[in-house]
């Protein structure tokens, strides 16, 4: 017997096997999503992890300078200097800092000695806007002798050994982007190794304009410090020379060495690394004082010495970091 199809139920086979095969790629759809997703998932690389910062860095740089003034008192006989330092530096975390360094500078000292050799050491705290600075620092002066002849045929009397140690401690409150105040402390048992102790403090202030006074990215600032140096006495010391009596000995007696109080003020250009500092300093020290403190020996026979008068500086520095180059 003949079999007899109807169209509905050719209508209904033919909506199930569409509903099938509908499933069908619907579900193979997915699957290839998803494993298309797992697949982006797969090869697609991870971000970068942030660079890491090493805590290491060293500071360096080198200056010029007309004269080369410390606490008011020139070291280099009113003449031209120059300096360089490097200064090695490991930060603990963003707020605490602790540093090494060297650094010369070319003197005219009573010994005649070849140089000044800086070595210091110290750790930086930071607190917020105030930062402090607490060292020792180790003035070396090699090549010293124990007098000096100067051309006018005197002959005085100096340390030859004229090196010593200060223990200090800084501080530094910046107020806010144009206006910082500080004030420091240094101690020594014996100042330029003349057996007086000696205590040093002052309190400065300094003013930085706002970039956009000056064109082509060229800062300024105007800075001042008033400083007191209290001295304590030198032990007597005797010299042997060469020469014929009365100068193959040469008596130093005990001296009460004057304290004196001393300022500076000035103006500063900077860019990029560079600074040029015109300064004005001045100590309150009268030229008989001043050669009791120094030894300048080409004031021996007058007792009057200008190393301490009022003097003008004019200063080119560099200074950057190993850090700042990359």
């Amino acid at each position: 017997m003949k079999k007899i199809v109807t169209k509905k139920m050719v209508t209904k086979k033919t909506v199930t096997k569409k509903t099938v095969l509908t499933a069908m790629v619907t579900a193979a759809i997915s699957v290839t999503a998803a494993q298309a997703a797992d697949l982006g998932r797969m090869v697609t690389k991870a971000p970068p992890p942030p660079p890491v910062v090493s805590p290491w860095d060293v500071a360096f740089g080198a200056a010029i300078m007309s004269d080369y003034m410390w606490r008011g008192i020139s070291q280099s006989a009113h003449n031209a200097s120059v300096t360089a330092y490097v200064e090695p530096r490991y930060n603990i975390n963003p707020n605490l800092q602790l540093y090494v360094g060297i650094s010369g500078e070319s003197i005219k000292f009573p010994n005649k000695a070849a140089a000044e050799i800086d070595f210091y050491a110290g750790i930086r705290p930071t607190f917020g806007p105030v930062a402090f600075d607490l060292g020792v620092w180790y003035y070396y002066y090699p090549g010293g002798d124990s007098y000096y002849s100067a051309d006018n045929g005197t002959i005085a009397p100096a340390i030859s050994n004229a090196s010593f140690v200060e223990g200090y401690g800084k501080v530094a409150w910046t107020i806010n982007d144009y206006v910082a105040v500080g004030a420091q402390v240094w101690y020594t048992p014996s100042y330029l190794n003349t057996g007086a102790d000696g205590t040093f403090y002052s309190g400065n202030v300094k003013f930085t304009a706002p970039p956009t006074w000056l064109p082509y990215a060229v800062g300024m600032y105007v800075s001042g410090e008033v400083g007191r140096q209290e001295l304590g006495t030198a032990d007597a010391y005797s010299v042997t020379t060469p020469f014929a009596a009365p100068f193959n000995l040469l008596v130093v007696t005990e001296t009460d060495l004057p304290s004196y109080t001393t300022w500076n003020a000035g103006l500063g250009f900077t860019w990029k690394a560079f600074t040029l500092d015109l300064r004005y300093s001045d100590t309150d020290l009268s030229e008989e004082n001043c050669f009791l403190v120094t030894g300048d020996p080409d004031a021996f026979a007058s007792g009057r010495s200008n190393w301490c008068g009022s003097t003008f500086i004019a200063k080119l520095a560099v200074d950057t970091t190993l850090a700042a180059l990359k």
